[in-house]
């Protein structure tokens, strides 16, 4: 019997060693550097969103955010060095609505956009906004659809790389206002914008924030944001909807993802601080200069959200006639 309970005792008196250790490993969640890899360039609407966010979060967090721009073919590139990382918090991916496009525009992905992922947050809407430059001498959407029309297949556009979120964008425009147009793909959207500017690509859906001093400076004119509600940077610029081509809404946003068998406490925890983030006055500054409007979810209504958004590109792309990348 006094072997039992010495037995007992000792058992005890370990578990009770051992709990406060095990809390205190899981609350030392991070103890290291975090890696933020950005699937598009420096520079990049996702990268510049990914930085103003990364840096608050160092500050909350204790430990730095280290962006990894990991750009090309149209994210996936970034997307497999997530997919493949360890689980551990240590690596995660700050992305656009591109995610969810490239299942359907990628005949074969190296990974699975469900399940090797984890959604933590979206972090921006940010729409797109229709941008042509001045020489071309079209002041409205009505004009570009009437020119557009009146040369079928005469008219080109700029995107960010073939089947991104701004060709995406594109592609729904074309099928809602029944035109024909052609796809200029770039590495990104500096590309993209200028080739625009100098008028060798007629027009380009692209993200508020790299147009935006072009926008003000008459360097590009802004003829209507493809979301469902008008920009708050650009509030005297219609929706594609409101300037005559209903149907045509494509919401374009950032968020935060990280490898699919991430403990849920950490995710939880981003999904925290993310939205401790969003509510510091400097990034809100940041996002008003952007063109982006905050928005956050709970990490499963993010998921569920993805799953949804994939099936509705997949649509889409089916309906534009794409064909998939090999």
């Amino acid at each position: 019997m006094k072997t039992f309970h010495h037995t007992a005792w000792l058992s005890m008196t370990c578990l009770a060693l051992l709990t406060p250790w095990s809390a205190n490993a899981q609350g030392a969640y991070p103890n290291k550097p975090i890696r933020v890899v950005v699937p598009f360039a420096p520079g990049s609407t996702t990268d510049i969103i990914a930085r103003a966010i990364s840096d608050k979060m160092s500050q909350s967090m204790g430990q730095p955010l280290v962006i990894d721009n990991r750009a090309g073919a149209s994210g996936t590139i970034g997307q497999q060095a997530v997919a493949t990382a360890a689980p551990d918090g240590y690596t995660i991916m700050i992305h656009s609505s591109s995610h969810t496009v490239s299942p359907s525009t990628f005949a074969k992905l190296p990974f699975d956009t469900v399940t090797d992922f984890s959604g933590v947050t979206p972090i921006s809407s940010t729409p797109n906004v229709l941008v042509m430059s001045p020489a071309k001498n079209i002041k409205s959407l009505q004009e570009l659809l009437s020119t557009a029309r009146a040369k079928p297949g005469g008219m080109n556009f700029a995107s960010a790389g073939q089947g991104s979120a701004t060709h995406l964008n594109a592609e729904k425009f074309k099928l809602a206002a029944k035109i024909e147009a052609t796809n200029i793909p770039f590495k990104g959207s500096s590309e993209a914008v200028t080739e625009v500017i100098s008028g060798r690509v007629d027009y380009y859906f692209s993200p508020i924030a790299p147009v935006i001093g072009q926008i003000r400076s008459g360097q590009l004119v802004p003829l209507a944001v493809g979301s469902s509600k008008r920009a708050s940077a650009l509030p005297q610029v219609p929706t594609t909807a409101e300037a005559g081509v209903p149907g045509s809404e494509f919401n374009f946003w950032i968020g935060m993802m990280v490898p699919g068998k991430t403990p849920k406490d950490i995710v939880n925890r981003l999904n925290e601080e993310v939205a401790k983030a969003l509510a510091t006055a400097e990034v809100k500054e940041r996002f008003v200069t952007l063109g982006a409007d905050a928005w956050t979810l709970k990490p499963d209504q993010f998921d569920a959200y993805i799953r949804d958004e994939i099936k509705s590109n997949a649509v889409l792309v089916k309906a534009a006639g794409l064909s998939p990348a090999p």
